[in-house]
């Protein structure tokens, strides 16, 4: 599996960006999928997954309310709406996929995911 991941730039802060991963495989119905980010000087950190058969999904508490994950199952993309953006939300962003595991369960298996996309940078200016 191969995970593109698309859409970062430079916003200000309230702003509004759409993050889009393009997968190569085929993801099962018990497959999750995700989004993490790294800010500089910091370690990797969970923001949102989604389930890709049941469409769950699961936020950490920094994003809640303000970014939202979705899926195209047809296109097998996968999206980030980031809304109400802040300074904090500067980080490269990064896609992964999880098989056999929720969306919730993928949000504490960082050291676990089965397949990572390249990043993309998304900086938010104060």
């Amino acid at each position: 599996v191969q995970l593109q991941a698309s859409g970062g730039g430079l916003v200000q802060a309230g702003g509004s960006l759409r993050l889009s991963c393009v997968a190569s495989g085929r993801a099962f119905s018990s497959t999750s999928r995700g989004w993490f980010r790294q800010a500089p000087g910091k370690e990797r950190e969970f923001v949102a997954a989604v389930n890709w058969g049941g469409g769950r999904t699961y936020y950490a508490d920094s994003v809640k309310g303000r970014f939202t994950i979705s899926r195209d199952s047809a296109k097998n993309t996968m999206y980030l709406q980031m809304n109400s953006l802040k300074p904090e939300d500067t980080a490269v962003y990064y896609c992964g996929e999880k098989r056999g595991h929720s969306a919730q369960a993928m949000s504490m298996m960082l050291k676990h995911i089965d397949y990572w996309g390249q990043g993309t940078l998304v900086t938010v200016s104060s």
